[in-house]
């Protein structure tokens, strides 16, 4: 008989085009080899061109498929996508705390806020930021915005190292036990920099920037390779720098789908001399 693996939880939006979401998410935990579950919170109709429309599950689905899963089959490590509404987020944050997941119920929470999309628009209202400042970010183990979150939840602009050092101080500020402010959108550094922190450590990870173009659904993939490491039982900055490596082999060996821009792929850890 298999050995039953580590488990994480995805509550994040879905797909239709398989590239982020809960199907990135999915294909990531298989690929890092913990059993992925799903709450889902909303459904996408896009695909590699962008989202044509979007419909939210209703609340009480969304905090009862976090529950069935976490009394039944345990919660080793937890992660945030799209979230959709205040409303949302506010009862996944109240729900979690039901089920002892988060910082301080010691069940890793990797809050991943998907708030801007890859052109830097906006996704969410005002009072949905504001939820995942007040509600979200104290209960999180790790946050990972992307540079453009990172302007809408704090408002720095962060155009370098040092200034990514004091959006980590702002996000810090907020109340998560560590942040990653990652580098991927500072095209003007020949490196892609992504700063770790809780505030007393400050690691910069650094690695290769490809020139690819197909990335879709890169910060979902980054944020749940960490997240199964957690599962795993690594430390923070461990998870953090073997999510890194599976990110930027991903990104390498992103393909085209579509008639727009392609996911990354985990396809990569399948090969056998990996």
């Amino acid at each position: 008989m298999t050995a039953t693996p580590k488990t994480a939880l995805t509550i994040a939006g879905s797909d239709s085009g398989g590239g982020a979401g809960v199907q990135a998410d999915l294909r990531t935990f298989f690929a890092c080899g913990v059993h992925g579950m799903t709450a889902l919170t909303a459904v996408t109709v896009q695909n590699s061109l962008g989202v044509r429309d979007f419909g939210e599950i209703p609340v009480h689905l969304v905090t009862d498929q976090i529950r069935a899963v976490a009394e039944d089959m345990g919660v080793d490590a937890a992660k945030t996508g799209m979230l959709a509404t205040a409303e949302i987020i506010t009862a996944v944050a109240r729900t979690l705390d039901e089920v002892h997941i988060g910082r301080d119920a010691d069940v890793p929470f990797v809050v991943d806020p998907v708030a801007a999309s890859m052109h830097g628009d906006p996704l969410l209202r005002e009072e949905a930021l504001e939820a995942i400042r007040t509600e979200l970010f104290p209960r999180a183990t790790l946050v990972t915005p992307n540079l453009d979150e990172v302007r809408l939840l704090t408002g720095v602009e962060v155009t370098d190292v040092e200034s990514q050092r004091d959006a980590a101080t702002a996000l810090l500020e907020l109340g998560p036990r560590w942040v990653l402010v990652k580098g991927g959108h500072m095209y003007d550094n020949p490196e892609c920099v992504d700063l770790l922190s809780d505030g007393a450590q400050v690691v910069e990870l650094t690695g290769p920037r490809h020139d690819v173009e197909h990335t879709h659904g890169g910060g979902d993939t980054l944020a749940s390779a960490i997240t199964a490491s957690l599962a795993k039982g690594l430390g923070v900055p461990d998870a953090v720098s073997q999510g890194k490596r599976f990110i930027e082999r991903a990104v390498a060996e992103a393909y085209p789908l579509g008639k727009g821009i392609g996911p990354v792929s985990p396809f990569w850890r399948l090969q056998p001399d990996q």
